[in-house]
């Protein structure tokens, strides 16, 4: 990751093109109409793979009534899936010059996101983590040319973060043999300390000096992402629902089942995008932990489509599971979606304690809506759109009485 508060290098307009090559120096953080590029918008579409692949491992294990160890290898997965997104996302904001090198590359890139997505039956199923390490491999690779290349266009203390860049990534990527080369009931642990050594490389990096993000582009780019895991959430839902109705006829079963999964999806682009977020985001103490915080609104909104397909196949009898757990499978990942929206985002714009306390009362309402059965899902949809009524009720009504505050006001 990187920052925005250091005053940016010389190069302040957008890339011209992948023409001949170019020094791949910091771009200004004050550009004007900074948007995703076309390559930026491709590395996350191939994403879709990996993140599809983690919730089917997940919907298998929680169906077959292995709950627990679907969640901590679903977890762990999509750590992998989320910082590798990262990594590229924070260096292209502040890098991207769109040469034919860069694009290159970044390419390269790409490549391992996919290797990365075919190892992650095996990681899920056999504790095989040799697939998702040799996508790292190929991504860290590239990633650290990326550094390095950055590092010859820098002087001083820019080219010093660049190399401490380029070397933790390397020396990480050392660090995660570890899961291949100890023992299985080692691994959660080696886990634990190599993400943490990860999140503390940028730390590290940048505590002389600050690489030029753009506020703007990271937090569309970040939308971007949202869209893209809400919509494989549909997806997995949708094909739940085509599968069952293939099977047997169980309409009257399912539509509340398909009806509460739109609601929540729904609800959770409302609550996501109903906030400009990108105004908050001015130097690396709010960055960092927006940034980080995202894993776990990335997860658990992948989370809720795999919920979905769990309620479903217990719904026409292909699960080993309670009604309890079936449930759970769908409320758990929504409320924590909202929690978690709630505390990096919706809070700095709430104003009084009815705003502030919607969503964590909506999240607790959802929990609740566990102890529905089969009803869960419709249940929790319909508090998911309540809350978003509610946030547009009370939005409008702050706004009508300052507007008749300002009217009745004394000029001058």
């Amino acid at each position: 990751m990187t920052s925005s508060s250091a005053p940016a290098p010389a190069s302040s307009g957008a890339p011209q093109s992948s023409g001949p090559l170019r020094r791949l120096v910091a771009r200004g953080r004050d550009e004007t109409h900074r948007v995703s590029s076309p390559l930026e918008l491709f590395f996350d579409l191939c994403f879709v793979v990996a993140i599809a692949q983690a919730g089917m491992q997940l919907v298998h294990a929680v169906a077959q009534g292995h709950a627990g160890d679907g969640i901590l290898d679903y977890a762990m997965q999509f750590f992998a899936i989320w910082w590798a997104w990262m990594n590229f996302t924070w260096f292209a904001s502040a890098y991207d010059n769109d040469d034919a090198l860069y694009r290159v590359v970044t390419l390269v890139q790409i490549a391992g996101v996919l290797v990365l997505a075919a190892g992650i039956s095996r990681a899920f199923q056999h504790h095989d983590y040799l697939g998702i390490w040799l996508g790292y491999v190929i991504m860290r690779l590239a990633m650290a040319a990326q550094w390095l290349r950055a590092a010859r266009s820098a002087e001083g203390a820019e080219r010093t973060l660049a190399l401490r860049y380029a070397r933790g990534v390397l020396l990480c990527q050392v660090g995660w043999l570890g899961l291949l080369l100890l023992p299985e009931p080692a691994r959660p642990w080696v886990f634990l300390v190599m993400a943490i050594a990860e999140m503390c490389v940028p730390l590290f990096a940048e505590k002389d000096h600050e690489t030029s993000w753009h506020p703007h582009h990271i937090a569309e780019r970040y939308g971007l992402f949202t869209i893209i895991v809400l919509g494989e959430t549909v997806a997995a839902a949708t094909v739940a629902v085509k599968g069952a109705f293939d099977e047997r006829n169980a309409l009257g079963e399912l539509l509340p089942i398909a009806a509460g999964g739109l609601l929540i999806v729904f609800s959770a682009w409302w609550i996501y995008f109903v906030v400009p977020i990108h105004g908050r985001l001015r130097a690396n103490g709010q960055a960092f932990l927006w940034g980080y915080g995202h894993y776990l609104i990335f997860s658990s909104a992948a989370a809720i489509g795999a919920g979905l397909e769990v309620a479903v196949e217990h719904t026409v009898g292909k699960t080993h599971i309670s009604t309890l757990s079936a449930a759970a499978a769908v409320t758990l990942p929504t409320a924590l979606y909202l929690l978690t929206v709630w505390a990096l985002h919706s809070r700095h714009f709430k104003v009084g304690v009815a705003q502030q306390l919607v969503l964590p009362a909506a999240a607790l309402l959802v929990i609740c809506c566990t102890f529905l059965g089969d009803w869960a899902a419709f249940g929790a949809g319909l508090v998911c759109s309540a809350a978003v009524a509610a946030g547009v009720t009370l939005t409008a009504r702050m706004v009508s009485r300052e507007r008749a505050a300002s009217a009745t006001a004394p000029a001058g």
